[in-house]
């Protein structure tokens, strides 16, 4: 519970969800304020270390995908990541429908998590993508995109655990889009404790002179200077 007794799901139900779409449209991203307390954001970096919460560990250097370590939650997901998982989508999902309705797409994402996975699961999607990502000293995360099968649900978010220029230095969380024949653009955002950024998977609609078109989004961490930093990624769609 937070100091004023709500639940997770109750913190995320007061949240202006009006605002969070129409910073996604602005700037192609929304942060919140601190949903996670310090307590809970510690109890969440300290699950890194039980093997048995997790089906995967990914060291990125191996893989040339940065410096630092990844491991991916297994079933039955943690209380509290379970709980953000199922809230936010059901506040998501409306959004990544006008999302697909503003590009004239076809696909209708339902509004519940558990019908979501249903339909990733009857395409051989069933393993959990939830994570946690742990980064020390000289560490960061390239750009990248997740995407784990043939249904990926086109928003996820990411919940900082630890506190900035107290528990590590640098380590901003990026975001880089493209937009068809003009120069990328960036961002650089760095969240408080507990603080949430939503954010596109792979790609979101602008609008042009002759309605809406697709931009490719990319997202990344900066190179931490000192300290360590942990970060609980919640991706929706599950991996083949």
């Amino acid at each position: 519970m937070s100091p004023d007794n709500k639940t997770l799901g109750e913190r995320l139900r007061t949240m202006d969800w009006n605002e969070v779409e129409h910073s996604l449209s602005e700037l192609g991203y929304a942060k919140t304020r601190a949903l996670l307390t310090a307590d809970e954001c510690d109890k969440l970096a300290a699950l890194y270390g039980d093997d048995t919460l997790f089906r995967s560990t990914i060291e990125m250097e191996r893989y040339r995908f940065g410096v630092g370590e990844y491991r991916y939650f297994r079933y039955p997901l943690p209380p509290l990541v379970s709980e953000f998982r199922t809230h936010a989508y059901s506040y998501l999902a409306p959004i990544a429908n006008r999302w697909a309705e503003a590009l004239k797409r076809s696909v209708q994402f339902p509004r519940s998590l558990r019908d979501f996975l249903g339909a990733c699961h009857e395409r051989q999607q069933t393993r959990p993508t939830p994570l946690l990502l742990r980064y020390a000293t000289g560490g960061y995360n390239c750009l990248h995109q997740d995407i784990y099968g043939d249904i990926a649900f086109p928003l996820q978010l990411a919940c900082f655990l630890s506190r900035p220029e107290v528990d590590y230095g640098g380590g901003a969380f990026l975001l880089v889009e493209q937009r068809p024949r003009n120069q990328s653009r960036g961002e650089a955002i760095v969240p408080g404790q507990g603080e949430m950024v939503v954010f596109p998977n792979s790609w979101r609609p602008v609008p042009g002179r002759r309605g809406y078109y697709r931009v490719t989004m990319r997202h990344g961490t900066s190179r931490l200077t000192w300290g360590s930093r942990y970060t609980l990624g919640i991706i929706f769609h599950d991996a083949k």
